[in-house]
């Protein structure tokens, strides 16, 4: 094995017939202080910071989830059709579309912490709108206002908290915006279930989602501005004394100067920040992966079990909204407890490998689910001519002209004079009818389960670690909005493709789009964790072929690496190495122009 350095006081002989041991090629480190960078906790201002930022996670969970509850109330005081509901919905994702494409080049012209603070003020605004509309024009302007804050919260969090992270933790840090999320979202079905028999219950909910918003607004005087903001803009200082917090007290100084060397060295050589060097080719490849990602997130369809989830289950036959509402923090639960999970691993398994088992996982839960449907519902399209023609009580619901006759057995027109026990939910009475709502239900919470250890986390650390310092916001907003576009996209034909190729139909759909998603992460996701924000773009240097497999090249170093993980504190001698290399061209820099310092990535042959 051959370790690739341009450090003259190494002797590339030696370097290729073997591997230099702690001893004798690394007097100038302090082994013992690397192993406590390695394992100690990070200081208590790391996690206060991510706790402010990640509040704009909490209101995007919130506002998205919110609605699944207060649909169904809306509904029967409106008089809402389908496609009325499906805008409703999707108000949010049309307004989180722009926030999110143009929130990224603000962020460059004025900082991730302008952005955060403009977002808190414009969920405010989207709150009061939604909760004292009196017409649903004006709750889908509440609602487009307030996705305008989620899309600006969707792409800065990440990105803000990967450049203030270290690396070793990066992806736990990250991820807690997304159990933020989770988190906001299993509130909203708390506070819709509490609410769901209050008159003009639906208000409060929009309500309550103002509080975290003027909660982060106070917060803002303690947020620093991201280093790389800061060195971008000449503040040298300000930056430093920043990481100096980030890292804490007890690692060495050369770890900082490390890091902003990095910093520079990534400036000097990108050379890209506007929109159309996104079509350079070290650019593009990861705007595509990042793109795919985020596609793949929403045609998962998972945002259909989150906005629908009352929807759902009243259609798998639990008899009310108040049940209905209550069975969805079950799932809202799984999905937090979930996301839990993926904090603890994800930082040791990694991103690609949590992404394969999510995919698989996956699609087992929504195969399961199609066929619980079957029982529920049966292969019907909801297009009947007359409501007398629907047999079972789940297809009769799904049609807005017909009600349930519990009574009588039989669907028939809304308010119609032969019957006075119409209602539009289902009560199972057959032992097979009780068994498909049953298997419904564990199968969506199956798949919200390996949703959220992979597929709902992954996509938005990937996308705050592959992009170039330059274009990582312009980047980032690009791929945000690909997620809010897909995000529109499925919320609002959902109910209407229940209707047109059946529930079964619509789920199996799904299954089969993240079929095609299992193949493209297996050819084109690499492995990021463990690198630096400025090395993670090495991954995508090279021809076709590279970018083929671009994991490979991660994997076989990871692999070198864990082998040697028992020696220094979990840092392998040729990480040591590399360290060192680099700690040694900061101190040449400090007497010579920082143009001779040669930072490139350590790279394993």
């Amino acid at each position: 094995m051959r370790v690739s350095q341009d450090n003259d006081d190494y002797d590339d002989n030696e370097a290729q017939s073997a591997r230099p041991s702690i001893s004798d090629s690394l007097p100038e480190i302090d082994t013992d202080a690397m192993a406590n960078m390695s394992s100690a906790r990070p200081p208590r201002f790391v996690y206060f910071v991510v706790f402010c930022i990640t509040i704009g996670g909490l209101l995007f969970g919130y506002d998205t989830g919110v609605i699944s509850g207060a649909l169904v109330v809306i509904k029967k005081d409106w008089g809402l059709n389908n496609t009325q509901q499906e805008f409703i919905v999707g108000g949010t994702t049309l307004g989180a579309i722009f926030g999110g494409l143009f929130s990224g080049y603000f962020a460059d012209r004025w900082g991730r912490r302008v952005i955060t603070c403009i977002s808190s003020v414009v969920f405010i605004a989207g709150a009061l709108i939604m909760t004292f509309s009196t017409h649903y024009s004006v709750l889908i302007a509440g609602r487009v206002v307030v996705g305008v804050a989620v899309g600006a919260a969707s792409m800065v969090v990440p990105i803000y908290i990967g450049e203030l992270a270290p690396k070793e933790i990066r992806g736990r840090l990250v991820t807690l915006n997304v159990l933020a999320i989770t988190g906001g979202q299993l509130i909203a079905y708390l506070i819709a279930w509490a609410l769901a028999d209050v008159h003009n219950g639906w208000r409060w909910m929009f309500a309550v989602s103002a509080f975290p918003a003027v909660v982060q607004l106070c917060c803002l005087p303690w947020l620093p501005e991201s280093p790389r903001v800061l060195i971008r803009r000449g503040q040298e200082d300000k930056a430093r004394a920043i990481l100096r917090r980030v890292y804490g007290s007890k690692v060495p100084e050369s770890v900082v100067e490390d890091e902003l060397a990095s910093v520079h060295q990534s400036m000097r050589t990108e050379n890209a920040s506007k929109y159309r060097d996104l079509l350079r080719t070290i650019n593009l490849r990861p705007l595509l992966v990042a793109c795919m990602l985020q596609l793949m997130q929403q045609f998962s369809g998972f945002n259909t079990a989150m906005y629908y989830a009352a929807t759902i289950l009243k259609m798998a036959g639990f008899s009310s909204s108040k049940s209905a509402t209550q069975f969805s923090i079950a799932i809202a639960a799984t999905n937090m407890l979930m996301t839990i999970v993926a904090i603890l691993i994800i930082d040791r398994f990694g991103r690609r490998h949590l992404l394969l088992i999510s995919f698989v996982g996956m699609i087992v839960g929504l195969v399961l689910l199609g066929i619980a449907f079957i029982f529920i519902v049966g292969l019907v399209k909801i297009t009947k001519e007359s409501c007398g023609e629907y047999i079972k009580c789940g297809a009769c619901t799904l049609d807005d002209r017909c009600e349930w006759s519990p009574g009588s057995m039989v669907c028939a027109t809304i308010n119609s004079p032969l019957y006075t026990d119409l209602t539009n939910s289902c009560e199972s009475i057959t032992t097979r009818d009780k068994a498909g709502t049953w298997m419904a239900l564990a199968s969506l919470i199956f798949y919200v389960a390996f949703y959220a250890v992979g597929l709902g986390n992954v996509p938005w650390l990937v996308q705050s670690e592959i992009f170039a310092q330059g274009i990582r916001s312009k980047a980032g907003s690009i791929a945000t909005a690909t997620n809010w576009t897909s995000n529109f996209i499925v919320s609002v034909t959902f109910l209407t493709m229940t209707l047109h190729i059946t529930a079964s139909g619509t789920f199996w759909l799904y299954a089969g789009i993240l079929l095609v998603g299992l193949g493209l992460v297996y050819l084109f996701v690499p492995e990021t964790k463990g690198l630096k924000l400025e090395d993670v773009q090495q991954l995508f240097v090279g021809g076709g072929g590279g970018f083929l497999r671009p994991h490979r090249r991660k994997t076989a170093a990871l692999k070198s690496v864990d082998e040697d993980n028992d020696d220094a504190g979990g840092l392998s001698p040729t990480s040591l190495l590399s360290r060192n290399s680099r700690h040694r061209e900061v101190a040449v820099g400090a007497t010579s122009a920082r143009n001779d310092i040669d930072d490139r990535p350590l790279i394993l042959k």
